[in-house]
């Protein structure tokens, strides 16, 4: 007779099963009710944590994809938006939980490819983050379809108007983004339809699965945000946001199953600024100084 099983005919107790002989959705129970206390307390005040379990856990056993992943991983993708004060999976848009295929090495050093969550940011999610800078009094994306009356102008005189059809307004052409500044200035940005294609098609999904396929309309518009925040005063959650939403579109691997107890705030591999695309990346004394308030934060 096993230990286990010894100690059970004593005490008449049933003996709790193993992690590993949990089926997924309970494996994700489990994990988000002893991470609980922790993702509570980096939540915002304006986010519940109990709120927040639950739209998880929905989010985790009403998608089969999810909870097929690699559950350490969706645990900490989930750290992450509490982190930035984000629900994921939601009708906010402010999030998106994505299985995606990456490559890992196991303990012998052989590489295999593992079900990872990886953490996708909505264009509602920048924006809520933009607007938490206190610098931004309003930022906006808009798509341009061929039958709106629209105009450009680059130059000294720097002009955006545009005027949606009210009838058929035909295939979306481009995106634009719009911030009005504390100070009184503005920024504005476009990418035309050419330019959100390419980085759709950089993505792992390609638009064959997730977020670029379901709501191609709200990915465009936050792909012309994140290419405007390079002009706009930024918030840390802001830029550990659009650092891991680069990191997923890149197909690269955020690690989210690695984060245990402390969650992330700048993933070391996030991807460049790329003047072509607007991909987004805090310069090395943009990174000094997170790491600076990291540590300021920390010595409170």
């Amino acid at each position: 007779m096993s230990t286990n099983a010894l100690k059970s005919a004593v005490t008449g107790q049933t003996p709790a099963p193993k992690f590993s002989d949990l089926k997924p959705k309970e494996q994700i129970a489990h994990l988000l009710k002893v991470k609980q206390g922790e993702i509570a307390k980096m939540l915002p005040k304006h986010l519940n944590a109990e709120r927040l379990m639950k739209v998880a856990q929905i989010a985790a056993t009403t998608t089969p994809a999810l909870a097929k992943c690699d559950v350490p991983s969706l645990v900490g993708a989930i750290g992450q938006c509490a982190q930035m004060g984000l629900e994921p999976n939601t009708v906010l848009g402010h999030a998106y939980l994505v299985p995606f295929n990456v490559k890992r090495k196991d303990a012998d050093g052989n590489e295999k490819w593992v079900n990872s969550v990886q953490v996708i940011i909505g264009y509602k999610g920048l924006i809520d983050l933009a607007r938490r800078s206190g610098q931004i009094v309003s930022i906006a994306a808009h798509e341009v379809c061929e039958n709106d009356e629209f105009e450009l102008v680059y130059g000294l005189d720097e002009k955006l108007n545009h005027t949606p059809a009210m009838g058929e307004r035909g295939e979306i052409v481009g995106f634009y983004a719009i911030a009005k500044l504390k100070d009184g200035g503005h920024a504005f940005e476009f990418m035309s339809r050419y330019q959100v294609d390419e980085i759709m098609r950089s993505s792992q999904s390609k638009g064959k699965y997730g977020p670029w396929k379901d709501h191609f309309t709200e990915m465009g518009r936050k792909t012309v945000i994140r290419r405007l925040a390079k002009y706009l005063p930024l918030s840390i959650e802001f830029q550990t946001a659009a650092a891991l939403d680069g990191m997923a579109e890149g197909g690269k691997d955020q690690h989210n199953d690695s984060i245990d107890g402390d969650f992330m705030i700048m993933p070391d591999d996030a991807p460049g600024v790329d003047t072509e695309t607007g991909e987004w990346q805090p310069s090395p004394e943009e990174q000094e100084q997170i790491k600076r308030r990291e540590l300021a934060e920390e010595g409170k």
